[in-house]
């Protein structure tokens, strides 16, 4: 949605790694933003972002228009992802923010028709549901996941990072610190849902700043709730410091037998 920053560079650097040509779209959707939500105040910076896909090699930048995507248009036909994916961790306060996600993406997909889209993994919840789409639907396009880009405190690269005070950005990297609380106790031998989020809670607690939305234990595909790590999960939070909405996450995989 523009205000680009390390994080989307990454994607894009490894979209001219991987493809013959790269084009970056940039659409500040508004599906995805509910009532009270930050549609209007959202960082806006198209000549920065510009400035910086031509640095990076960009082939072809999109910028459509709201009335170009048809997003003015009432009714719209619009994508609905399976309810199971979409009720859940962000979904439960972001009522219909995944439907619009979809739509959106869906829309960009059949326009730009790319061998390959690069989605951050910080957004796991949604990179999830892509990628289901993209399978239930038929679309010819290979859905690729990027690692979480971070600042030296740990604090996962956001465009909503620039609302944050310097005061609060510091408070802030306390998410990522109590997400690696329950990675030790993980890699210590520690599989029970219930100790890896009290481990991270109790880290959390030290920033009574932080005010914590949710924090689960879920699987990564399927994004339901899990008491136990088998084989891998996602250890998912999302709240607020200074009113901005901040979320994280963290997998949890467990060695495969030939590399114990």
């Amino acid at each position: 949605m523009g205000a680009l920053h390390v994080g989307h560079q990454s994607l894009i650097d490894r979209a001219r790694h991987e493809n013959t040509l790269a084009v970056v779209s940039i659409f500040v959707n508004p599906l995805q933003f509910g009532v009270n939500e930050d549609l209007d105040r959202y960082p806006r910076q198209l000549e920065i972002d510009r400035a910086i896909c031509e640095r990076a090699g960009v082939d072809a930048l999109f910028v459509p228009t709201p009335e170009s995507m048809g997003v003015i248009q009432q009714p719209l036909t619009q994508v609905i992802p399976p309810a199971m994916m979409t009720s859940g961790l962000c979904g439960r306060t972001r009522s219909g923010h995944f439907q619009g996600v979809a739509t959106i993406v869906t829309k960009l997909l059949n326009i730009v028709q790319p061998d390959r889209a690069y989605f951050g993994e910080k957004d796991a919840q949604q990179l999830a549901i892509l990628r289901r789409i993209v399978t239930d639907l038929n679309i010819p396009v290979e859905i690729v996941g990027c690692p979480t880009v971070r600042e030296d405190s740990g604090l996962a690269y956001s465009s909503r990072n620039q609302y944050l005070s310097p005061i609060a950005r510091s408070q802030a990297a306390v998410i990522y610190r109590s997400l690696q609380q329950a990675r030790i106790l993980f890699d210590r031998g520690e599989t029970t849902a219930e100790l890896l989020l009290a481990a991270t809670r109790s880290e959390l607690a030290t920033v009574p700043e932080f005010s914590l939305e949710y924090l689960e234990l879920v699987d990564p595909a399927t994004l339901q709730s899990i008491d136990l790590v088998r084989d891998n999960a996602l250890l998912a939070i999302a709240g607020r410091i200074e009113n901005t909405r901040l979320i994280d996450n963290i997998l949890l995989t467990s060695p495969s037998p030939d590399t114990e």
